[in-house]
C-alpha cells in the first residue's frame, strides 16, 4: 500500500508539472501527417532593409453601398462618407496598433469634391452614373464629415495619409490621355481647412492609378511630375510656419519601370517623398483559382520583381524616395468571399508583408481597413477578419530591421526574419503551404551566435523542463484555421478562437513558450511567428 501511494504521489507530481510547465508544441494535427526537416539560416550581420517604424497600413476607400462586382455587392456602409465612426469594435481595432496608418483614398479619389473654397454645386455624395468614370458621378467630401473623421482619428490614434483628387483641370489629349496642369484650387483649400482646424496629416498623396497606362484615366510622366511639384510647393506653402512638414507621395498606381523612373528623375530634387504602387497580383476577385495561387511559392514569387526594380530605380537615382504599397488587395475589384476575408489569404497577405520589405518596402497599405470582400474588419459586423490578427501580430513582433533569411528543405516553407521588436533577439515568420506535411525547422545562425545560460545539448538530454532559464525559451504564436478549412473566417492562436468579447475588445495575443532547444513544428497549413530572444545578431542591438 505504501509503494502504491508513492507511485501515485509521484504521478501527481509529474502531472502537476507537465501542467504547469511552459513548454509546448501544441499538436494542432494527428501525428499521422507527414513529417519533413527543414533549416532556417538567419544572417544577423547586419540588416539588408530597413521599414518605417510602423509598416502596417491599411486604407478606407470611397466606394457607395451601390458598387457591385460580379453580381455582389460587397462595401455596405464602409466608406469614408458613411462609416459608423462610433462602432466600439472600429474604435478597438484601430487602437490596438497605436499607432496605425491609414491612407484614405481609391478610385473615386480623383472624382471627389472638397466642399471647402468650392460654390459652384451643392456638396452631394456619388451616385450611380453609367457615363461617368467608374460608374459614378463626381462626389463631395463634406467639412462636417471631414471634422467628425479627424475627431476619430485623434481618439483612435491614427496616421492619416489622404489622397488627393489629381484630375481636377484635365483635358483630353490626341493620344488618350488627359493633360493640362493639375488644377489644385480646391485641393489648396482643403489643405489649408486642414491646417487651420489643427488636424494632424501626415502625408498629402496624388491621384489613384493614373500612371502608366492608368486605370480609368491616364496622365503623361512629364505633367505629372510637374503636378507633384505643384503640390510640394502648396504643401510648403501652408505648412511654412509648422515645424514638421507631411510627406508628399504619388502616383499611387501600378509599377511601371519607364514612367516611375520618369517620375523620379523628374521629382528627386526636392518634392518627392514617397513613391507608392499597389498590387493586385493574384488578378480578379472572381477567379475559382485564388487558393490555388496563394499556395503556390512559384506564383508568390512572381511579384518580387515589382519589389525589387522599384527599389533598384530607387537605389540608382540618388534621391532620398522611399517606397510604399501604397494599396494591396491581392484580387482587384472587391477581392473574393470567404478567400480575401478568411484564412487562406494570410498566407497571401503575410509573404506579401515579408516580401515586400526584403526590398526596402517602407510601408504596406493593405486595401482595406473595412469593406470589399478583403477589409480586416467584416463590412457588416465590424469583427476582425483572419488578416486582422496577422497584420496586429507582425506589427507587434517584427521589428524595422529585416534580416537575410534562407531555407534548406522544402519549397513549401517561407521564411522571413526581423530584428524583434522592442526586445532582444529576433522574430521569425514561418508559413507552411503544404496542406499534409508537418515540418520541423531547426534555427541556425550564420556569423551570429546563441547566448545560453546553459548547454543546450546537455540541456535537452538532462535537464527537466522546470529547470530551463526563462531566457532559454522562445515565443511561439501558431495560427490555423477553425476545423482546418482555409476558407474559414475564424482564425485559431495556439489552438484557441480569436474572437471579441461582449464589450468589442480585441482579444489578448499570447504566445506559447517553448524549449529554446526543440526544433520548430510548422503544421501543415499553419503560420507561425516565434520571437527568439537567446539569439544574438549584431544587426539587432
Amino acid at each position: 500500500m505504501a509503494i502504491s501511494l508513492l507511485w501515485l504521489t509521484a504521478l501527481c507530481a509529474l502531472a502537476i508539472l507537465f501542467v504547469l510547465s511552459p513548454v509546448s508544441s501544441i499538436p494542432l494535427k494527428a501525428r499521422s501527417d507527414a513529417v519533413t526537416q527543414g533549416t532556417v539560416v538567419v544572417d544577423g550581420v547586419a540588416p539588408i532593409a530597413a521599414t518605417d517604424e510602423h509598416f502596417i497600413c491599411a486604407t478606407l476607400d470611397w466606394w457607395p453601398p451601390e458598387k457591385c462586382d460580379y453580381g455582389t455587392c460587397a462595401w455596405g456602409l464602409a466608406s469614408l462618407l458613411n462609416l459608423d465612426l462610433y462602432n466600439p469594435i472600429l474604435l478597438n481595432a484601430v487602437k490596438a496598433f497605436s499607432p496605425l496608418k491609414l491612407r484614405l483614398g481609391g478610385s473615386l479619389q480623383d472624382k471627389v469634391i472638397y466642399e471647402t473654397g468650392y460654390s459652384q454645386q451643392p456638396c452631394r455624395p456619388f451616385v450611380k452614373n453609367s457615363s461617368g468614370m467608374f460608374g459614378f458621378s463626381e462626389g463631395c467630401l463634406p467639412m462636417s464629415r471631414w471634422d467628425q473623421l479627424n475627431e476619430f482619428f485623434k481618439k483612435s490614434s491614427v496616421t492619416v495619409i489622404f489622397g488627393l483628387n489629381a484630375l481636377n483641370g484635365r483635358v483630353p489629349m490626341r493620344d488618350g490621355s488627359l493633360g493640362g496642369p493639375w488644377n489644385y484650387s480646391n485641393a489648396a483649400a482643403f489643405i489649408r481647412y486642414t491646417v487651420d482646424k489643427g488636424y494632424c496629416i501626415s502625408g498629402w498623396e496624388l491621384g489613384n492609378e493614373l500612371s502608366g497606362s492608368g486605370v480609368g484615366a491616364r496622365i503623361d510622366v512629364d505633367q505629372y511630375a510637374a503636378d507633384v511639384n505643384s503640390l510640394n510647393f502648396i504643401v510648403n506653402e501652408i505648412y511654412q510656419d509648422h515645424p514638421i512638414k507631411p510627406l508628399v507621395l504619388a502616383p499611387g498606381g501600378f509599377f511601371d519601370a519607364n514612367w516611375f523612373g520618369g517620375l523620379v528623375d523628374k521629382t528627386k530634387a526636392s518634392s518627392l517623398d514617397v513613391i507608392t504602387h499597389h498590387i493586385y497580383n493574384l488578378g480578379p476577385g472572381v477567379d475559382e483559382h485564388l487558393v490555388d495561387k496563394i499556395l503556390d511559392p512559384s506564383y508568390l514569387d512572381g511579384v518580387a520583381s515589382v519589389f525589387r526594380n522599384l527599389r533598384d530605380i530607387l537605389r540608382g537615382s540618388g534621391a532620398y524616395t522611399t517606397a510604399w504599397v501604397g494599396e494591396a488587395g491581392g484580387a482587384y475589384n472587391s477581392g473574393h468571399h470567404l478567400v480575401s476575408d478568411a484564412f487562406a489569404f494570410s498566407f497571401w497577405y503575410l509573404d506579401q508583408l515579408g516580401m515586400s520589405s526584403l526590398y526596402d518596402t517602407k510601408t504596406y497599405c493593405r486595401q482595406s481597413l473595412i469593406g470589399g470582400n478583403y477589409g480586416l474588419l467584416n463590412t457588416t459586423t465590424f469583427k476582425p477578419n483572419p488578416d486582422y490578427y496577422s497584420a496586429l501580430l507582425w506589427h507587434r513582433l517584427m521589428g524595422q530591421k529585416v534580416l537575410s533569411t534562407a531555407f534548406y528543405g522544402t519549397r513549401k516553407i517561407r521564411a522571413y526574419a526581423h530584428c524583434a521588436r522592442n526586445t532582444k533577439g529576433i522574430t521569425l515568420l514561418l508559413l507552411n503551404l503544404d496542406r499534409n506535411t508537418t515540418t520541423q525547422v531547426q534555427v541556425s545562425s550564420k556569423a551570429s551566435n546563441y547566448v545560453r545560460t546553459m548547454k543546450h545539448h546537455h540541456r535537452a538530454s538532462k535537464t527537466r523542463p522546470s529547470q530551463v532559464p526563462e531566457d532559454e525559451f522562445r515565443e511561439e504564436y501558431h495560427l490555423t484555421a477553425d476545423g482546418g478549412n482555409l476558407h474559414s473566417q475564424t482564425m485559431l492562436l495556439n489552438g484557441k478562437a480569436l474572437e471579441i468579447d461582449a464589450q468589442g475588445s480585441i482579444p489578448a495575443l499570447e504566445p506559447i513558450n517553448v524549449d529554446g532547444s526543440l526544433p520548430i513544428h510548422v503544421h501543415p497549413l499553419s503560420i507561425v511567428f516565434a520571437r527568439i530572444p537567446y539569439l544574438y545578431a549584431p544587426a539587432c542591438l
